[in-house]
């Protein structure tokens, strides 16, 4: 029986002795990247922090002891050690393990993630509940450099660095969030990896200060202030020092004995203290460490070469490369992009455009308003970001751009249901909430050639914010769609009894259901949800009427139908079909469409037994 087979707990890896841990997480890895190459999901980030999670198991008592994971998908490792091994097989699919920390599998998942720079303030809640409640334990934080450049986490730090108890935070520094790290933040890291003496000479000075003898309470705290000035004069303090924290690093991230000494020196401080882990993404597997972005995310991949399923064409594909000849054609615009050039289709952009390409890391609030900016200052932005990383930034998205009625242009990637990220990802909010946004205008393709079209109108003749949503993987529509014109529905085929009004991916389904209802269905396309073509809705009232949509029903594209429809007074019977108001579980997409009755088989039998819908 292998070691990691014996781990079910902490207790058990605090059993094993130097060479034993050695020997596990040589076992950790392999089984990571033969589970991984079979299911899918996030290879490289855990690969890297495997010695950093033995040691923190080592250590502490999880889940006694509480730590929040940034992000989540480097927690494969601490569930592994904390009894879900045998789990790993449903990992990230329908009905089995999720791919990030979910309070509902385990107690050893303290918080759920699933976006970046949560962690901390998190962690402060989590440690002063603790304190509150006159608890012992300990409470912290697991986060990338890249968690690292989005704002909310220096408002924790400065925030946790006057606390007086406990809190011990983790910085997981591999230089990576999904691609290279950019920005200031990064310099300044790289600049504290170069000196790895820092610590020696850190803990040398106050020793020497230590050694001074002290006579009386009164004098002791003169001395112990002199003593800290006098440290600072001889060696000064670092940026996350200055926050307030006691600082331990650079330490290595793969040497198991130095990071169980550090977080046994951490776990004798009673104030907040800040480790710093350098560790290397895709560690122990080579074609990862070779290219950790390819990596991050991965669907099955052949173990023996790194070799990956070849996917067709997408829509981030077909955006990017429409972005990037209209670019050569007009100079104003400038592309932006949150720490995902690759993931959006930017990679060509960027680097071609290098002068009129931004990428500010993982900051979307910061992405949005600097866009408005730049829209104020006669560029036309493009934003290219998933639908649940723009949520991050709704406030900006009212408060700098929508308000100001600016020509900002967000192409909404991962619109819709994303699949096996689960309930974090799924991008089924957008609609909802850019709808009520004064002046901000939303478009989603059926088609690629659409969302070519919608590109251009949207960057070259729209005035005034704009949304182009579109979903994750290829194109499903079959049906010949018209040309694009703006707030224009139209007929895509025409039937009798029954009117299906699409957006989006759901067209293509839209077409099964007919051909299902032996085409007696009419299917009218709409392009354009805000505004909405009502006239077009009106025109094309049958006896009965659905709506299908890729997101969540409750103030989406629906509802904007109900309205025109209650407005009107229409006695028409409505059935909308979209997902409903609670969180949507991870699994395929098509798993989910089924489960929440967004298949075309499930809207033929809602259809079919609807009163009033004659099939003969």
């Amino acid at each position: 029986m292998s070691i990691l087979e014996q781990i079910s707990c902490s207790a058990d890896v605090k059993k094993l002795d130097e060479h034993e841990r050695i020997v596990l997480c040589s076992e950790i890895r392999d089984f990571l990247i033969g589970t991984i190459s079979a299911t899918g999901g996030h290879l490289a980030s855990n690969l890297g922090i495997v010695e950093l999670t033995v040691a923190l198991h080592t250590v502490f008592d999880i889940p006694v002891d509480k730590f929040v994971w940034d992000v989540g998908h480097q927690s494969y490792v601490n569930k592994l050690l904390t009894g879900r091994r045998e789990n790993f097989g449903s990992l990230r699919k329908f009905g089995g393990m999720s791919g990030f920390p979910k309070t509902s599998e385990s107690d050893a998942d303290v918080f759920n993630t699933g976006h970046s720079s949560t962690s901390i303030s998190a962690a402060v809640g989590l440690a002063r509940a603790r304190d509150l409640s006159g608890g012992k334990y300990f409470v912290g934080a697991v986060f990338g450099d890249g968690a690292l450049t989005g704002g909310m986490m220096y408002e924790a730090m400065n925030d946790a660095g006057r606390m007086k108890s406990p809190l011990i935070l983790i910085l997981n520094d591999n230089n990576m969030s999904i691609s290279k790290n950019v920005g200031s933040i990064s310099k300044y890291l790289r600049a504290l990896r170069i000196t790895p003496g820092y610590s020696r000479i850190k803990t040398y000075v106050e020793k020497a200060f230590d050694s001074i003898p002290v006579f009386g309470e009164a004098m002791g705290r003169i001395v112990s202030i002199i003593k800290h000035r006098l440290t600072r004069m001889i060696l000064p303090a670092n940026m996350f020092e200055n926050f307030g924290f006691e600082y331990y690093g650079p330490v290595d991230g793969h040497n198991l004995s130095q990071l169980i000494n550090v977080f046994e020196r951490a776990k004798a401080e009673q104030k907040p203290v800040f480790i710093h882990v350098r560790t290397k993404k895709g560690k122990g597997y080579l074609p990862a460490e070779q290219h950790p972005d390819s990596f991050h995310g991965v669907g099955p991949f052949i173990r023996e070469t790194g070799e990956m399923k070849a996917y067709a064409r997408d829509y981030s594909a077909v955006f990017g490369d429409k972005l990037f000849g209209m670019a050569q054609e007009n100079a104003k615009i400038v592309g932006i992009t949150a720490a995902m050039p690759i993931s959006t289709g930017m990679d060509r952009f960027s680097k071609y455009f290098r002068d009129r390409f931004f990428d500010v890391g993982i900051a979307e609030q910061h992405a949005v308003t600097m866009a408005a900016g730049l829209a104020r200052g006669g560029y036309i932005p493009v934003f290219p970001v998933y639908s649940s990383f723009l949520q991050r930034a709704y406030d900006q998205l009212l408060h700098d751009v929508c308000l100001q009625k600016l020509h900002v242009v967000f192409a909404v990637d991962r619109a819709g249901i994303v699949g096996a990220d689960g309930e974090t990802h799924q991008g089924i909010y957008d609609i909802a909430f850019c709808s009520s946004m004064p002046y901000m205008s939303i478009l989603s393709p059926a088609s690629f050639t659409e969302l070519e079209e919608m590109l251009d109108y949207a960057v070259n003749r729209h005035n005034g914010p704009i949304t182009v949503r579109y979903p994750r993987g290829t194109e499903q529509c079959t049906a010949h769609m018209r040309h694009f014109e703006f707030g224009k529905a139209y007929v895509l085929s025409e039937g009798d009894g029954i009117t299906i009004y699409t957006t989006g991916r759901m067209t293509a389904t839209a077409e099964k259901v007919r051909d299902m209802l032996g085409g007696a269905a009419k299917i009218v396309s709409v392009p354009t949800v805000k505004p909405l073509d009502e006239k077009t809705i009106l025109d094309n009232v049958s006896d009965v009427c659905c709506v299908l949509e890729d997101g969540i029903k409750s103030g989406g594209f629906g509802s904007a139908v109900a309205e025109v429809f209650a407005r009107e007074g229409i006695a028409s019977r409505l059935i909308l079909f979209g997902f409903p108001d609670e969180p949507v579980v991870h699994g395929s997409i098509e798993e989910l469409d089924r489960k929440y009755g967004l298949d075309a088989e499930g809207i033929f039998n809602v259809l079919s037994n609807t009163k009033g819908v004659n099939l003969t």
